[in-house]
């Protein structure tokens, strides 16, 4: 986990700043003076990093590890750095290009990137945020998040690829299976028959069978709408019959994915458990475990910001004010900050409607002409307030009267 704490470069006798990248990362080492100690390629692998760190111990004394990915591809140069008993530390990417924009030339190369990053922990080290490499919770947290928002969006792409292929094909069959297109029964229904011909080949006695077993309550009444669908249209459209072969694979994937993220809901709720901060989160309205989980990945303990604002501004919910001159034009919505917590922010906020006070405030913008996304942006800003004081204090969430202010 980022503890997220001001760095103590004091007693640093060099810095080591690493671009890293897939096969090798460029390192440039600088002393407290900001003279070059080294600067060279460096391959990804364990014996060439223990060789360099080991060489700049021996000559310099402690050093420094700094790179601009603390996850994935920069995770093996922190495992080492640590292990030789390095300090290691993390330089924000959206950081480093605000940092490069005050160093001359405008390349953008791997060897300027390190030397900037090296650069910058020297002169800067208020920038930098610290890595704990004791905290595994976190690290597996990224990963899992990580594949899961990937799976997001194929849970939205293939259900988007079925509605369109029912609506081509037969829009009255669609109009009874897309409001249930997620719902196993449905699903296994469209992995055994695919087309409209093969459903009505199957059956009504068949269907029940096939649906009963993940829906009981409803098999019955399903199968008659299907087949009330099915009678509307007596045109066969071109490419109908396709449908046999991709509806199936289709449904096929959509179930996999959304038994894929089932399985990580799971065990994120398992590394969650284990985290000190992880229930305070959750105790707000709207945080779910995967917002949680995205919170703290991406905030950690929140120490690192001053403010409300200040973490408003880093998650880009902090509107931008445009002005010329004397006057003010307008304020709009941040093109800034880390997207994947924006996302998350606002998401919860929309799940947070169902909460008195934050209704109140969503239905404030609103009357005051905001759009809905516009009112949701607006709530998300103003919920971000709330877990900064919960991260800071350890304290759970308390519902106050909704006054709609």
């Amino acid at each position: 986990m980022e503890g997220l704490h001001v760095i103590d470069t004091s007693d640093i006798d060099v810095f080591l700043g690493l671009d890293v990248g897939k096969g090798e990362h460029h390192a440039t080492a600088v002393t407290p003076a900001g003279k070059k100690a080294f600067y060279k390629r460096l391959p990804n692998t364990e014996p060439k990093l223990r060789e360099l760190f080991a060489k700049l111990q021996a000559k310099h004394g402690t050093v420094l590890v700094v790179v601009d990915q603390s996850a994935s591809i920069g995770a093996l140069p922190l495992a080492v750095a640590r292990d030789m008993g390095c300090p290691v530390a993390y330089l924000p990417g959206l950081t480093m290009r605000r940092i490069a924009d005050l160093y001359p030339g405008e390349a953008k190369t791997d060897a300027r990137d390190a030397f900037i990053i090296a650069d910058a922990a020297r002169a800067m080290p208020h920038t930098l945020r610290a890595i704990d490499g004791e905290n595994e919770t976190i690290a597996e947290l990224e990963m899992i998040i990580g594949f899961d928002d990937d799976l997001a969006g194929e849970a939205t792409r293939v259900p988007n690829r079925l509605h369109g292929l029912l609506t081509q094909i037969r829009p009255s069959l669609e109009r009874v299976l897309g409001p249930r297109l997620q719902h196993p029964a449905v699903l296994a229904l469209l992995e055994r028959f695919g087309s409209p011909t093969q459903i009505r080949k199957a059956g009504r006695r068949r269907l029940v069978t096939v649906l009963r077993p993940k829906a009981p309550r409803m098999a019955e009444r399903l199968v008659e709408e299907i087949f009330a669908a099915l009678d509307e249209q007596t045109v066969t459209v071109p490419g109908t019959e396709a449908a046999a072969l991709t509806a199936p694979s289709l449904a096929a994937s959509l179930t996999a994915v959304l038994d894929q993220r089932k399985l990580l809901a799971s065990r994120v709720e398992e590394l969650l458990e284990a985290h000190p901060l992880s229930k305070v989160l959750t105790s707000m309205p709207g945080v779910g475990v995967r917002t949680a989980a995205r919170i703290l990945i991406e905030v950690g303990d929140g120490s690192t910001f001053p403010t409300a604002g200040h973490l408003a501004a880093y998650a880009g919910l902090a509107p931008a004010t445009r002005s010329s001159g004397s006057s003010i034009r307008d304020e709009q919505p941040s093109r800034r900050g880390n997207k994947q917590l924006k996302r998350a922010c606002f998401l919860s906020a929309f799940a947070a409607l169902s909460d008195p006070a934050s209704r109140a405030c969503y239905d404030k913008k609103i009357a005051q002409d905001k759009q809905h996304t516009q009112a949701l942006l607006c709530l998300a800003r103003r919920r971000a307030d709330v877990p900064f004081a919960m991260l800071r204090d350890g304290t759970f969430y308390e519902a106050r009267p909704a006054t709609g202010t």
